[in-house]
């Protein structure tokens, strides 16, 4: 029975850390967990969208069970969906949490032992989200590649949120008799890239361009398409691209940084040793790739996250190639506190997860803003198949193409329809996709009768 420091992220592609192999990003602390414990080297989100990604890990279950499609929390008053952190409060372990929660609920209404400083997402949410009978364009997204460069002050909110996790290591976590879970959720590396002067000067480098773009054949599939007219993508200029990603690395290294002072407090208080330090993020992000940013795409940028692992329930320098799951960490705080975890409840714990096991599946799925309809994606061992509702379906060999630049579904078949009935073991694709959208339209008529 040990601690867990969770440090939860927002829009971290894995990529971009010198763990995962960037060539000069300075992320020492990250490394640093890399070595003392366990890298996995294919970990995915549920759905590459802040709250779908989010209330998907707080609750246990797929995105298309909660109905948590996008980012409006429109008609979600009934959503009861037990959270893990009440689930271990209740049998006694202290369960806190800390920042950023935009799930289902509200923070203060998923029965943690303490929610400190809960970032809820206003009500009535993201209302760019309509996708029937034509899809949202979202008008003047174009004036977010603006989003970069030096600020004064860019991190307040995230430095009081690993301001009061530091604290609460400091004088309660010495306090507390039995297990506890400390989760972290910060903003960064979230847009806007702005940083600070010293952050934005250790980067000049960074100002490159994506060596893949939206000239690719894989930029040209119809859903990569609808995402860049959504977000206006194709309006951005080079300054600005250069300058976002420049920006996007400093605030990487912001975490990191943030991530030290909580591995320092563990330190002060003596508990590093007997604690299980975590790091990951909600989603990742596609910086240009394809001419494409943010989320919301089921390609590796974005779905992509970063999992690092050490303490007392993981190896010492372990790389784990098998594809895993955020609900495969969430998993893991049960097992780490020897706590009880509902049986229909998603993912296995980390910890019992083999190092390569070509075998085991992965499943995402997106239901958000950006794109005309559903899909889904199923990982196993070197294949990758993202399942569209309304265009042809992609199949990658992300062994020998991790860039996703190769389309094998029309050459190989075979192993589409295997791929294909792996999803249909999570569900039906074809009727989770009606739901999803009949779900939009309930929203969308919610938010058009509060404006009458």
């Amino acid at each position: 029975m040990s601690n867990v420091l969770l440090f939860l992220s927002d829009e971290h592609n894995p990529r971009f850390s010198s763990p995962y192999g960037h060539p000069f990003i300075q992320t020492p602390n990250m490394e640093w967990l890399a070595q003392q414990g366990t890298i996995f080297e294919n970990a995915y989100c549920p759905s590459p969208l802040c709250m779908p990604s989010r209330s998907s890990f707080m609750a246990g279950r797929w995105v298309h069970e909660i109905q948590t499609y996008s980012n409006c929390n429109v008609g979600m008053e009934e959503f009861r969906y037990p959270a893990y952190g009440q689930l271990l409060a209740e049998q006694g372990v202290h369960a806190v949490h800390v920042g950023k929660v935009d799930v289902y609920r509200p923070g203060k209404e998923l029965g943690f032992s303490e929610m400190i400083l809960p970032g809820d997402r206003p009500l009535p949410g993201d209302v760019n989200h309509q996708r029937k009978p034509s899809l949202a364009i979202r008008h003047g997204a174009a004036k977010r590649a603006d989003g970069f460069g030096p600020r004064a002050k860019p991190f307040a909110r995230d430095l009081a949120v690993v301001d009061a996790a530091v604290k609460w290591l400091l004088e309660r976590a010495p306090q507390i008799r039995g297990p506890w879970v400390l989760a972290v959720n910060t903003v960064k590396p979230h847009f806007p890239h702005f940083v600070t002067p010293e952050l934005w000067e250790m980067y000049p480098q960074g100002a490159d361009l994506p060596e893949y773009g939206p000239d690719c054949v894989t930029a040209n599939h119809p859903y990569a398409r609808d995402l860049r007219a959504h977000f206006e993508c194709d309006q951005f200029t080079e300054e600005q691209i250069r300058g976002l990603r420049r920006g996007y690395l400093g605030c990487v290294t912001f975490i990191d940084q943030q991530l030290g002072r909580l591995l320092d407090a563990l330190r002060k208080i003596g508990q590093l040793e007997q604690t299980n330090v975590i790091y990951t993020s909600d989603h990742g992000e596609m910086l240009g790739k394809f001419g494409m940013w943010w989320k919301c795409s089921l390609y590796e940028d974005s779905v992509r996250i970063p999992l690092l692992a050490a303490g007392p329930d993981f190896s010492q320098g372990l790389r784990v190639k098998t594809p895993v799951s955020l609900l495969d960490l969430q998993a893991s705080l049960f097992h780490c506190t020897e706590a009880e975890r509902p049986s229909d409840w998603k993912g296995s714990p980390l910890q019992k997860v083999p190092v390569d096991d070509p075998e085991r599946v992965v499943f995402a799925e997106y239901h958000g803003h950006g794109t005309r309809s559903g899909a889904f994606m199923i990982r196993q061992g070197r294949w990758k198949l993202i399942y569209y509702m309304e265009a042809p379906h992609q199949l990658f060999d992300l062994y020998e193409d991790p860039e996703e630049l190769h389309n094998l579904s029309e050459k190989l078949p075979g192993k589409v329809a295997e791929l294909e009935a792996e999803l249909r073991r999570v569900c039906s694709p074809e009727k989770e996709n009606e739901r999803a959208h009949a779900f939009e339209r309930a929203q969308l008529e919610l938010i058009a009768q509060a404006k009458v």
